[in-house]
This record gives structure tokens, sequence and C-alpha cells, in this order.
């Protein structure tokens, strides 16, 4: 099967005994080879969502294969070994309005006044496909409380980037998650804390929230969507994996998402409650063994995928997160103001931030003292980033 066709390189894929492998050819064939050895490495290890004889889905993180959005990723992977930062990935705050008071919530310090309007979210989704983004992803608060949210999702051009949403699953009806589905929303990433309800519901700061996760998963997937369990990890629920993984698998989940605790947000003074290496490890294995049975949702956890062995970091080199007030940090998880779009262009801001995010960092930089030490700790609240020390 082609899945990539342009004059200096072209990737054929192999989907024999349900495995996928990339063959490149082209002239650029050498540049690629590293990238593509890599992504063949994790098509071997792992199991994609879906493989049939027209069309693969991999990830609920990944346009479907062939597509033309794929094609995007294949030159953002190309750009990035040729040391050219492309923003993969561009996550949109929406809105901060949300039922739930989250204790490790990253973004409830974030000011939305007011929050992104429609025009003003349909524009940053147009400038972010405009610099190479596959994916835009609606970020919130509760993005389901945004009457409008279907409107964002048929604005993005399906030809070009997939459009996917987070939710805490409250407001998820059965009308909403057909209206996102024939908007062309291609996956909903549902938050689970606890696989236990009352643990759920102490860490959401709200009765029936474990509920809503479960209808509004329910909800999703009767209309269609891809659904992805995303699992904030942290040292009370490390080892609660297993749990984690029978309850997507119960309910038919596409896939379960694994990210870290950061130290931000509500979390913020909580620098000595992360997880550390050997739980990144544990991560990682986690993955490889779930992702090689042939049934089961699919694993991804972003501190093992993010981290040396992978592809790096992606904050500020092929990640960019604009809040629901306009302002535009490296990712959803940095809070380092380096513009905001209503004042200028979202391409001459990713531009400054690329004065400080010029290498890739072997894994998160929020983990590193000497960078929150430096650019978190140093920095006044709601300060925009003083370029003065940026690149020192």
């Amino acid at each position: 099967m082609r899945v990539y066709d342009k004059s200096y390189i072209k990737l054929n894929a192999n989907t024999e005994n349900g495995k996928v492998q990339l063959v490149p050819e082209g002239t650029l064939s050498p540049v690629a080879k590293p990238i593509v050895n890599r992504i063949n490495k994790l098509f071997l290890e792992e199991k994609p969502i879906s493989v049939d004889e027209k069309k693969i889905i991999f990830s609920s993180w990944a346009p479907p294969i062939p597509s033309t959005a794929f094609d995007r990723l294949i030159s953002a992977l190309v750009a990035s070994v040729l040391k050219k930062r492309v923003p993969d990935q561009s996550s949109i705050g929406i809105t901060m309005r949300c039922p739930n008071k989250c204790i490790h919530c990253g973004a409830a310090d974030i000011i939305a006044d007011p929050e992104l309007s429609l025009d003003e979210v349909n524009r940053v989704i147009d400038e972010s496909i405009e610099l190479g983004s596959y994916l835009i992803s609606f970020d919130g608060g509760e993005p389901m409380l945004r009457h409008d949210l279907a409107d964002m999702v048929r604005h993005v051009d399906k030809s070009r980037a997939i459009a996917t949403s987070f939710s805490s699953g409250y407001g998820l009806t059965p009308k909403k998650a057909e209206e996102l589905k024939a908007a062309g929303l291609y996956a909903v990433r549902i938050s689970i804390d606890s696989p236990r309800k009352e643990e759920h519901e102490r860490v959401r700061g709200r009765a029936g929230s474990y509920d809503d996760a479960m209808n509004g998963i329910d909800n999703a997937l009767a209309a269609g969507i891809l659904t992805d369990m995303f699992v904030v990890v942290s040292p009370d629920n490390i080892d609660e994996l297993e749990d984690f993984y029978t309850l997507a698998e119960n309910k038919g989940m596409h896939e379960m998402s694994l990210y870290e605790i950061i130290a931000v947000g509500r979390w913020l003074d909580h620098e000595d409650e992360t997880i550390g290496p050997s739980d990144v490890d544990r991560l990682g294995r986690f993955q490889k063994e779930k992702n090689k049975l042939r049934d089961g949702p699919r694993i991804t956890a972003f501190p093992y995928f993010m981290g040396p062995d992978m592809f790096g970091c992606f904050a500020g080199r092929r990640w960019v997160h604009i809040t629901s007030g306009g302002d535009v940090l490296p990712c959803a998880y940095t809070p380092l103001k380096f513009g905001n779009i209503r004042d200028e262009p979202l391409k001459d801001i990713w531009k400054r931030m690329g004065k400080t995010y010029r290498k890739t960092p072997p894994s998160c930089l929020m983990r590193d003292m000497e960078f929150r030490n430096r650019y978190i700790h140093s920095i006044p609240e709601g300060a925009t980033m003083p370029f003065d020390m940026v690149g020192k």
C-alpha cells in the first residue's frame, strides 16, 4: 500500500500478519531512514487500533494511513530530522468553564476574560495548519460547555488535519456525540483519574463525575468516535494501571493514553509528588506488554513516547498550546507565555519561541529542576516570557 508519495521520498506500507512496516524509496530516503526505522520499531513491537486493506489507524493521536494528513505527519518528521520546528500538534483551550475542580488541574491559573470567540478559534486553527499541524486538539476547562464546539470541529480542514477533543464526559450526551461525529471529530479523550468511583470523584472534586465519564464513553462509542481513556499518572494511581486497562477494555475503548502528573496549576507546589525515572520505565514496559496483546485497547504512554529512547519532549518544538485567553505556550503543561494570538500572528510567536526551544531535550523539561528554577519559579505570575533571558 502506497501511503506517502512525494518526488523526493515515497513510503509503502507492508501490513502482513497485522503488523505495519514502512519501506522508503526516493532520493531523500537516507535522510528519512532514521525516523522510518524508529516508526517501524514502534509498529513492529506494538499493535495499531485497526488495520484493513484500505486503511490503517495506528493511534487516535495520528491521522489514518494513507491520508493527506498522514503525509503531513511524515513531512513533519522529516523536518525534525532536518532540525526544522513544525508544531505537529496544536492544542487550543476553548473555555475555562468546568463543573469539576481537579486537584491536579494544570489550567487552573489561566485567565480567559473573555474566552476566545469562535472566529478567533477558527483563525488559530487555520494558522496552526498553515504552520504544519496535522492534529488540532480542543481543550479546556470542559470543551463540551462550548455550544459552538461542533462549528470549531467542522472548521478543521480534514484533508490536512484531524480534530480531537478532551472531555471529562460532562455534557457529552448522545446528541452532542452525534453532532460532533457529523462535524468530523476524529477522537475524544475522556479523562479518568481512578478506576474506582470514589477516588475518581475525590480527585475531580465533584460527586457524579464518574458517571459522567462512563456515560460520555458510551455515547462517544455509540456515535462511532474513536474513544481514548486519558489517565494522568501520579504516585497515587500508578499501581492501578491494570485496573485502568481492564476498565477501558470492558468499555470497548480504542486506546488508553498515559500522561504524567506535572507540578503546574493547582499542583504547582507538589514537585515532590510526581513520578520519577523508574516510573517512566514502568509505563514504557506497560505499553509494550499490553500492545503485544491481540485484543484490548492500544496503550500510548507519553512519558515513554516522549522520552530519550523515542522522540524526546515535544514542547515548543512539535507542540504548541493556545490558552482560552489567547496566550501561546510551548505545551499545555508549561506556563511560559511567548505572546498572544490577539496581538500578533501565531507564526511570529512560534518563531520567537524557537529562540528558547532550540534542541530536543531527552524528556519533559518540567521535570528538570534547573529549568523550573530558571523559568517557572523566577518569572512573575502572568508575565510574558522575558525575551532578554531567552537563549542565555
